[in-house]
Order: C-alpha cells, then structure tokens, then sequence
C-alpha cells in the first residue's frame, strides 16, 4: 500500500516512468552468483599478482625467457589453493622433567616483579613469612625479595607461546 501517488515519486527518482516499471527493472536485473568473499578474494589475488608483477619488473625491460618465468611464477600463484578455514588450534600444556622449555631459564625482570609484588602485597595483608625475617629486612618488599632470593615461596610461573601452548615451571626450577 503506497502513501504517494506516482507522480510525487516519479520527482524524487528524477524519472518520468510510473513506479510500477522501476520496480520491474530492478526485479528483472539477474542476481549475482559469487559471494562477496568470492570477490574479494579474487579481486585481492589480483592485485597481490599485479602487485609482484610491478616489483619484479621494476621499471626494466625483461628478456623474453625472464617474462616466461614471472608468467609461470603467476600462473602458479594463481593456481594456489585459497585457505578458507582457519582451523582452531587447542592449547596444550608442553611438560618436561625439570626442565624449561620456553624463555630464558631464569625469571626475567618482569616475572620477579610481579612475584615480589604480589608476595610483598600478602605479606602486608598478614600472611606468614616463609623464612625467618631477617634484622634488615623492614618492609614486606624486602622480605618478599629475601624469600625469592631463597627460593621458598610456591609459585609457579606460566610461559605462554602465540599459539597459546604454555608450560608451568615451578619457582625452585629456575637458576
């Protein structure tokens, strides 16, 4: 049910057909077939060809047998099978006998922050220390820093890769 005559928007199409036709015209148009990502993967495989075509050229003639080697390097890129699912990688633990198997085998500046950090916090919050304190040691920064140096405190410190593969390494196993 229209709410304007034909004439008001035959002017606001800037047309002097009823709209009945427009709306034909538009119907009778074929429908594409390809997916948008169809497209844009082929019209992005295209200019990355196009892409390697200008840089190996670079502004230089080419012998007939260097064109026939960049057409078939082309072709076979063309050729390549586009990955189109991306296949969930699980992470997994990586478990080892005592040993590191990522990263430096000692704590890094960054790990020992956060850990004395965190101890020094408990420590103000009434924990029990796990050495004797010692006479110099006056604030839980140095007592948490005393207890690192020991190696008392049960933590363990999580490595993790890109992928999301990581090892938990135990405090006592580090140098």
């Amino acid at each position: 049910m229209a709410f304007f005559d034909n004439n008001y928007l035959s002017e606001v199409n800037n047309e002097n057909e009823p709209v009945e036709e427009i709306i034909d015209k538009e119907v009778s148009e074929p429908i594409a077939t390809e997916s948008d990502e169809d497209i844009t993967a082929d019209s992005s495989l295209l200019k990355a060809i196009e892409d390697y075509r200008k840089i190996i050229e670079n502004n230089a003639e080419l012998t007939e047998k260097e064109m026939d080697d960049l057409d078939k390097v082309c072709d076979a890129i063309r050729e390549r099978k586009i990955i189109d699912k991306d296949h969930v990688h699980i992470p997994e633990e990586l478990e080892s006998e005592n040993k590191i198997l990522m990263g430096p085998p000692t704590l890094t500046r960054f790990e020992k922050a956060r850990i004395m950090g965190a101890r020094a916090l408990q420590l103000s919050l009434g924990a029990p220390p796990f050495i004797d304190i010692p006479k110099n040691a006056t604030t839980s920064l140095q007592i948490a820093m005393e207890e690192l140096d020991h190696r008392v405190i049960p933590i363990t410190i999580r490595r993790v890769h890109p992928n999301g593969d990581f090892q938990n390494i135990p405090l006592f196993n580090f140098k």
